[in-house]
């Protein structure tokens, strides 16, 4: 094996870019700041949204008041039940919110022709671990339950997010295994996931500098949200694996915390659950926000989505 990373030719060349920009980096920020710097990044990187017949704000209950959310349909209308996506943001449950992923979500609907609902999740500091995990539950058997502001049958749940929502994707599996919810989860998507503490693997140590997510930010999110390190709606990695749902599990290649996507998948595989396992060679954390700037990624979501629609279409 080289000791030199596979990087493909426009990730290096964004990689070059970014690291020319001479701004304060996110532990020097403020929090409103690193939230603007976090939206600005995504609008500058990521494909413009596509327009949407339906794109819609609504708002659950939750265990704190109100969740807002953002449904998202390639069609104006759907007769009958429906496989329907509930779709949890990344940022470190800091940082993101249901404009950073706007273009995301509305490619998601699009390329899946599934409806996709956006949950905007209490975050920290202001609502540290696990808030963010009691709202995404909530959200998710609100959905589950097809109530009438949603307008939807829901057959079942397809459940994805990515980095922080990569987590949240497979909490709320692990929770709603345990406590079912009006209708199944029949697929559940976390990419590039945080599942397992990545301080101390091999990809942290490789990559945590200059591959856009960073050890240093990695660690203002930590003490941001203070998840628990024994509880496994912290760590999920700790939790029963034995009743996941079907899953596809998407790592990058030059992530810090590639290693812990990869330790989920093995502990799926290992408990016998139906486990498609996808890496991105060449890529960084990120790269589904990426899309303009690194325009390969395009191609990544697309498989991602493909692997969706074949797993929905051809359950085990």
């Amino acid at each position: 094996m080289t000791d030199t990373p596979y990087i493909r030719p426009d990730m290096k060349a964004f990689l070059d870019m970014m690291a020319q920009v001479n701004g304060p980096k996110l532990v020097d920020m403020t929090l409103e700041e690193a939230r603007a710097s976090y939206q600005a990044l995504h609008n500058l990187a990521d494909r413009p949204a596509r327009a949407l017949p339906v794109i819609r704000d609504l708002a659950c209950p939750g265990p704190n008041g109100e969740i807002p959310l953002r449904l998202y349909d390639a069609r104006e209308s759907r007769e009958g039940p429906t496989p329907v996506i509930v779709f949890y943001h990344g940022g470190g449950f800091v940082i993101g919110d249901l404009d950073s992923h706007h273009a995301l979500c509305t490619e998601i609907a699009a390329l899946a022709d599934l409806p996709l609902v956006a949950v905007h999740y209490a975050r920290a500091p202001e609502a540290p671990f696990p808030a963010a995990i009691l709202d995404c539950e909530a959200t998710t058997r609100w959905v589950a339950a097809g109530p009438e502001a949603l307008g939807l049958t829901p057959s079942g749940i397809v459940t994805t997010g990515d980095s922080a929502g990569g987590n949240a994707t497979v909490v709320v599996g692990q929770l709603l295994a345990a406590d079912p919810a009006h209708t199944p989860v029949l697929l559940q998507v976390p990419i590039f996931p945080l599942v397992a503490d990545a301080n101390g693997s091999d990809s942290m140590a490789a990559f945590s500098e200059g591959f856009v997510l960073t050890a240093e930010s990695m660690g203002f999110f930590d003490t941001a949200y203070a998840a628990d390190r024994a509880d496994p709606r912290g760590f999920p990695i700790l939790g029963r694996h034995d009743d996941a749902p079907p899953t596809i599990v998407v790592t990058a290649s030059l992530d810090p915390i590639r290693d812990s996507g990869r330790a989920y998948a093995k502990a799926l595989v290992d408990a016998g659950r139906d486990c498609l396992f996808i890496e991105m060679r060449g890529v960084t954390h990120s790269f589904t926000n990426l899309r303009a700037a690194v325009p390969s990624t395009q191609g990544d979501l697309e498989r991602i989505v493909a692997a969706m629609r074949f797993m929905l279409e051809n359950p085990a």
